[in-house]
């Protein structure tokens, strides 16, 4: 090694170490002036030496790269989203549903506080820093990578024994201080200030810019980490481990043994949440055991081992001005209220949810009204209650509206449902956008450069009137558009040919049929292959799929009884989208488990417990969480849990080997 190059190595670990003191332990080993000094001497070795570049030098944490597009990258381990407790009994209720599925073993509690900022997955190999991802839906997220090396408690290489890849999760906060200190900034230089710290922190992150992240004093505060084969047990071991590699872990997270306790560490922070230097919404509470926690599972939208208990929600009063009403892709009528602007955690709430005619007859909410506004899970907004005391003596009960405030058809309200409908569903403008939106989004086709507004110009030019008539549209049609460069229109053509790409199972949910969700979309498409073979399914038929209920084995069947609909199929077929599970995909398929449930429990060597499930979906079978007399198989690995064993047992449900399972596919 040179002389120079050794001396790149040595002020890289010494300017490591220092940030580390820092920024993540707080307790500076040099001054401010004196680590400048190493780092602008970096600096400018590694300008003069670009052969020594490495892309986690300390250097990085300036800034400077310019993202122009955030590209969007699937997770490789689904971010759940948490399940919400508000009191002591729902924590009870929570707990009597984990001992159902793990029977009456001691279970223990890892209590975290729930930062509030902006969630990120950090993927680290070998020690560095590879990827930043924002949580996006859970499936998928934008790659900020470069705006997170700023971040100067996220480390960009790190110490000890960490396993060879893994994900880590944690939120990206500003703390209080320097959330003070930017907005007093602002307001020197004459400017508005941020409203609050969450969405600064979140906005911060889609920068441009990475330089200007650099200036914002944003953190990052680790509680999770996700892998294959981790070597953790515990999740307080995951907090420790991940302290001890260099990760910035609160230090307030506490081991309880019982509801009780978790309650006392619940009651203790609501009460000592303005003494901390971030904002936090309430706790997190995790069943310990990273055993039980693979035990427990998930269900479609929340790990069943976790509970967010959240904080008691603000409510502020203010005047209902007027209720207007929104008309869903679905034609569901939901009613708005537009409110005198008020202030409700952090920002300024102008409009708020009335659910249905229900809710408003219940509520007896007038125009007029002083009403109490609450933020649902401190989200949405929604009005909770009148305060009676307030109303004039002139105020007339609300009549809910019987025509379509869009397209004036007479609304319908189908017995059962809380909301009313607009019928029309082909010639209502917003219904036609909204579907359209539906089938561009996400999770659906995911078509890039193409928005919301971008939907709403090119219905309002009669360019599109369906999600088929995206597939015929032409760059020279776009361009005249409004805001509609020659990159732009080109993008958007691109993305819209790119979306043919888009697999059956979510182009079957791209449609839009209603009830028929992601979930439901994917079991359709295992059990049915293609649309044509959908489309000939009888309601008696798609009742007997599994989990497929009357409800939306009608709405199915109603949807392609529709000429106007199996029309539009039948174009998305000419312009070669995917409506059939692709050769490659039935290459790894059979029936071979069809019929079969299988529980699986413990660890596993040949494969992970990831893998395992997605070789019983290919061959057919289901996996369920629990055991029960609908059991076919336990898949058993090694250190099943004890009471999954004995249930297994007493029902005559056969334990099967990892070798066995694949011996039988």
């Amino acid at each position: 090694m040179s002389a120079i190059q050794h001396k790149i190595e040595e002020l890289r670990e010494t300017l490591k170490k220092h940030n580390y003191n820092y920024y993540v332990l707080d307790h500076p080993t040099v001054t401010d002036y004196e680590f400048d000094m190493m780092l602008k001497e970096l600096q400018e070795l590694e300008g003069k030496h670009p052969e020594f570049y490495d892309p986690n030098s300390p250097t990085m944490r300036v800034g400077g790269e310019v993202t122009k597009n955030f590209e969007t990258v699937a997770h490789d381990f689904r971010m759940y989203s948490l399940d919400n407790s508000y009191s002591k009994e729902d924590i009870e209720d929570w707990e009597k549903r984990i001992q159902r599925v793990l029977g009456d073993v001691p279970v223990e509690y890892t209590c975290e506080l729930k930062y509030d900022g902006a969630s990120m997955s950090l993927t680290y190999e070998n020690g560095s820093l590879v990827r930043a991802v924002t949580r996006g839906d859970g499936f998928q997220g934008d790659d900020v990578t470069a705006n997170v090396k700023t971040i100067r408690s996220v480390p960009l290489t790190l110490n000890g024994d960490y396993p060879p890849k893994f994900e880590i999760r944690g939120e990206i906060i500003l703390p209080r201080e320097g959330f003070a200190k930017m907005n007093q900034e602002r307001i020197d230089s004459g400017e508005e200030p941020y409203m609050n710290p969450r969405n600064t922190a979140s906005g911060s992150l889609k920068l441009q810019d990475s330089s200007e992240v650099a200036k914002r004093p944003l953190e990052c505060l680790l509680y999770s980490i996700v892998g294959e084969r981790l070597g953790i047990d515990t999740q307080f071991q995951v907090l420790e481990s991940a302290r001890r590699w260099g990760f910035k872990v609160p230090g307030e997270a506490k081991l309880c043994k019982s509801t009780s306790e978790v309650m006392e560490f619940v009651e203790y922070w609501e009460t000592r949440k303005n003494d901390l230097p971030y904002e936090i919404d309430g706790v997190v509470v995790k069943v310990n055991s990273v055993q039980q926690q693979e035990e427990l599972g998930y269900t479609a939208k929340s790990p069943r081992w976790a509970m967010a208990y959240k904080f008691k929600t603000e409510q502020a009063s203010t005047l209902l001005n007027t209720i207007s009403y929104q008309v869903g892709r679905t034609g569901a009528i939901t009613p708005v209220a537009n409110l005198e602007p008020v202030l409700l955690g952090g920002t300024i709430v102008k409009r708020a949810s009335l659910h249905n005619a229900d809710q408003i007859e219940k509520l007896d909410v007038r125009v007029g009204d002083t009403v109490f506004v609450e933020k649902g899970g401190e989200i949405i907004p929604k009005i909770v209650g009148v305060d009676f005391t307030r109303r004039d003596v002139g105020s007339v009960p609300t009549d809910y509206i019987t025509d379509c405030p869009e397209c004036n058809t007479e609304l319908i309200r189908k017995e059962g449902e809380a909301q009313h409908y607009c019928p029309n569903y082909y010639g209502c403008p917003p219904q036609i956008t909204g579907r359209i939106q539906h089938f561009i989004s996400r999770k659906a086709m995911d078509i890039e450069g193409l928005g919301g507004e971008t939907v709403e110009l090119l219905y309002k030019e009669g360019l599109i009137n369906d999600y088929a008539d995206l597939y015929e549209l032409t760059k020279e049609q776009v361009l005249p558009l409004e805001r509609m460069a020659d990159k732009s229109a080109e993008n958007l053509i691109t993305g819209i040919e790119k979306s043919k790409e888009i697999p059956f199972e979510r182009v079957l949910y791209a449609l839009g049929i209603r009830f028929v969700g992601e979930t439901v979309a994917k079991k359709l498409a295992r059990e049915y292959k293609s649309i044509e073979k959908l489309m000939a399914a009888s309601t008696e038929e798609l009742i007997n799929v599994d989990e497929i209920g009357e409800k939306i084995a009608e709405s199915v069947t109603d949807f392609f009884a529709n000429e106007q609909n199996t029309a539009i199929v039948n174009r998305l077929q000419k312009h070669g989208i995917q409506l059939e599970i692709s050769a490659e995909s039935l290459q790894n398929q059979t029936d071979k488990l069809k019929g079969c449930n299988f529980v699986i429990s413990g660890v596993f060597e040949k494969v992970t417990r990831n893998e395992l499930k997605k070789l019983i979906e290919d061959n057919g079978g289901k996996v369920v969480s629990s055991i029960s007399s609908k059991t076919s198989f336990v898949v058993a690995g090694d250190k099943m849990g004890p009471s999954k064993k004995d249930k297994a047992e007493k029902l005559n449900i056969p334990l099967i080997s990892e070798d066995d399972f694949l011996e039988m596919i």
